[in-house]
């Protein structure tokens, strides 16, 4: 289920800025990493006065769905927050409101996602909370409904929305049957969320809800030993859980496919042109990749808003990017919005560029002033204790320790351009992508 679906249910922090480009260099020698209660725990002290920042994964997305009931996994964790088996849910809101401290679960692909803001003498209270909501859900059937009813409702305006359709159905042509990454569609989670079941949900969270490759970030004023006891003491007793889904083999795309999704009155039609790369983050050529994709469309300096928006006008955005790899091997894409009567000129614009970035790679003055800019805002990103967290989860995700966020920025400086142009005609094709067209096309929709 793309996770845009359920926007209410993310979580977004404003918190301060606590380092500099040159603190952010050191992040793994102010970093503990330690199992506690089964968790991997990773505690990060910055110089941020009282406020703490948590962030954790588990893995119970949709692609836990198995053969069963594909909304279960969203619904189990929307519901979480609806009250305990000790607390409902008005005392729990009240609780945090007395502290001003907030709590969120989310799902996606693969993890349910955890999120958590307060001051530091509250952090025994809100982990508790944590661990209580995570391990002890009310699952009452009133609530349950209620939680029903709204997914429906956030998928039935999913389904009008361009964008989320474009990327549905260019995730479905991209990925083959079974690869955690090929979402359901829209109707069949409708279908499925109104046929799910509590018993469904129960049996879902007592299989993979627990501390089994469940891993929680702390990052801010924390006391590291307080910390692990709060936690220790929230889930101490808590097993079971599951690893992530694994594909046998990565996916690949051996033609090219065109999709058309009619959308009637849309003022512009959503288009993403991609392929699965075979890779994952972790993989040699996977930095290499994301650099000169980069390149070609991150941004405004990127080839794309260059030609295709500044130079044609022919679009207000487009982009290309590398995703979903951190667990598995991920994909591609140029991701662009066109006005219906521009369509087509914009796909050959798109095409063209592509093929030229893909035929004659990036320069060397490209490749030099990129890896600046990626260096600085990465630095940059790190520079709010909700980033820093968040950076620090990514990178267990992705199979790397604490110490891949000091190391990245010397990564990026040693990449050459034959590496990233090697990359970047070893791992995509052109001519063998799928393109997928979501909105008002003119020659889909009915005269």
């Amino acid at each position: 289920m793309p996770r845009r679906v359920l926007t209410a249910l993310l979580w977004v922090s404003g918190t301060a800025a606590w380092l500099c480009g040159t603190a952010a260099a050191n992040v793994a020698e102010h970093s503990q990493r330690a199992p506690v209660a089964g968790i991997d725990l990773v505690t990060h002290h910055t110089d941020v006065k009282d406020v703490v920042v948590i962030v954790g994964s588990l893995p119970a997305g949709d692609a836990m769905a198995g053969p069963g009931n594909i909304a279960v996994p969203t619904l189990a964790g929307m519901m979480l927050d609806r009250g305990t088996k000790s607390l409902d849910k008005f005392a729990i809101a009240g609780q945090l409101d007395n502290v001003g401290a907030e709590i969120s679960f989310s799902v996606g692909t693969q993890s349910l996602e955890i999120r958590a803001k307060c001051l530091k003498k509250d952090l025994p209270l809100v982990i508790g909370l944590i661990g209580a909501e995570l391990r002890t859900p009310a699952l009452q059937l009133q609530e349950f409904n209620k939680a029903k009813q709204q997914f429906v409702g956030a998928l039935e305006a999913s389904a009008q929305n361009t964008e989320e359709r474009a990327r549905e159905a260019f995730a479905r042509a991209a990925f083959p049957p079974g690869h955690p990454n090929r979402p359901h569609s829209v109707t069949e989670y409708e279908d499925a969320a109104k046929s799910a079941t509590l018993d469904e949900v129960k049996a879902f969270h007592a299989k993979y809800y627990g501390p089994a490759q469940m891993t929680l970030a702390v990052v801010g004023d924390v006391d590291a030993p307080a910390a692990q006891a709060a936690i220790g003491t929230a889930f101490s007793g808590w097993s079971g859980g599951q690893d992530y889904v694994r594909p046998a083999a990565p996916a690949v795309l051996k033609k090219a496919r065109e999709l058309t999704v009619p959308l009637a009155d849309k003022p512009s039609v959503s288009v993403i042109i991609g392929q699965p790369t075979g890779l994952r983050y972790k993989d040699p050529d996977a930095l290499a990749l994301r650099v000169g994709t980069a390149i070609l469309g991150s941004g405004f300096t990127g080839r794309l808003m260059g030609v295709v928006r500044d130079k044609e006008g022919l679009t207000y955005n487009i982009s290309a990017a590398v995703s979903e790899d951190s667990i598995v091997d991920g994909v591609w894409d140029i991701s662009a919005s066109f006005a219906p009567a521009l369509l087509d000129k914009g796909i050959a614009s798109t095409r063209r560029e592509l093929d030229k970035w893909w035929k004659e790679g990036v320069t060397e003055e490209e490749l030099t002033a990129r890896k600046q800019g990626l260096v600085g805002g990465y630095l940059v990103s790190l520079s709010t204790t909700a980033g820093l967290a968040q950076a620090i989860l990514t990178d267990i995700q992705r199979g790397y320790d604490v110490t891949r966020l000091d190391e990245f920025p010397a990564a990026v400086k040693a990449l050459t351009r034959d590496q990233v142009n090697s990359a970047i005609k070893n791992h995509l094709n052109p001519g063998a992508m799928v393109l997928v067209e979501a909105g008002s096309v003119p020659q889909a929709l009915p005269k």
